[in-house]
This record gives C-alpha cells, sequence and structure tokens, in this order.
C-alpha cells in the first residue's frame, strides 16, 4: 500500500488555512498545515514524503525568495504552489529552479484549481511508471491555466 498524497499547506490567515485543510482533507489527502515560515520549514525537515507545498508567500519569518528557496533544497522536486492575492508579484519572487512552481490567485474558487493541481499531481504518482508531477513538470513554471489547459502543438 502506497502512502497518502501528502500536502504541506502554509498561510498566515488562519482561516484560509483550515478552509485548505478541510477542503482538501475531504478529496482524501493527508494535509500538514503550518502557520509560519519555521513552522513550514520545520514540517518540511519531518518523517514522511511531501508530494505537494501550497504556499502563501507572505508567511511571517522569511523573505518569499528565501523561504522558496529553503524549500526547494529541502524538497526537491516538489511541486509548489504560491497561492496569492498578487500572482506578478508572486512570479517576481520564485527564484530559478527546474522544479515546477505554479501560481494561483486566491480568489473565492481557488481551491477549485487548487483541487484541480493536487488531483493532476495524485493521477501521476500512482500510475508508474510516470513520476510524481510529470504533467506540471512538462510545462514547468505556469499560469496554472496553462497546466489544466494545456496549448495543443501541431
Amino acid at each position: 500500500m502506497s502512502p497518502r498524497f501528502t500536502i504541506l499547506i502554509a498561510d498566515r490567515n488562519p482561516n484560509v488555512r483550515g478552509f485548505l485543510l478541510r477542503e482538501m482533507s475531504r478529496e482524501g489527502y493527508a494535509v500538514r498545515p503550518a502557520e509560519s515560515a519555521d513552522e513550514l520549514v520545520r514540517l518540511a525537515r519531518g518523517a514522511g514524503p511531501v508530494h505537494l507545498v501550497i504556499l502563501d508567500p507572505d508567511l511571517p519569518g522569511a523573505a518569499p525568495q528565501t523561504l522558496l528557496q529553503e524549500l526547494q533544497e529541502r524538497l526537491p522536486r516538489v511541486p509548489m504552489v504560491l497561492h496569492t492575492h498578487d500572482p506578478q508579484a508572486a512570479y517576481a519572487t520564485v527564484p530559478p529552479s527546474p522544479d515546477p512552481t505554479l501560481v494561483v490567485e486566491k480568489t473565492g474558487s481557488s481551491i477549485v484549481r487548487l483541487k484541480q493541481v493536487a488531483a493532476v499531481l495524485a493521477a501521476g504518482r500512482r500510475a508508474p511508471p510516470q513520476p510524481s508531477g510529470k504533467q506540471l513538470k512538462a510545462f514547468g513554471f505556469a499560469y496554472i491555466e496553462d497546466i489544466l489547459n494545456p496549448p495543443t502543438h501541431r
């Protein structure tokens, strides 16, 4: 039996954090919440696999770029989603990396997009020999709409 698909969720707002925790748990994912950069880094060091990080880049305790670099070092090849009110500013904070980093704008319906990303990754993880996140890695750093509705190439 394979371990459950595990998501780290970090948001400074306890209401948003609780909502994401509840919604992703209902989808069957194991969820570990964090309210600060320090707590997120501690969870990233913890035991057990992590398959996705959903991160508010405005977490207290670290500059967004520094936090992303540390997470990329601790969780190589783990896709990260920046869940933010300001997507353009979030893009500016992403350090160069071969690992996929996506941006989802915080709106009343952003949970739909976050669930879609998790479902794509979880499906890829359970379908050997396809490595976790292959669908996302093929596109690298892009808006989530491009990931979920990739352009067709002729």
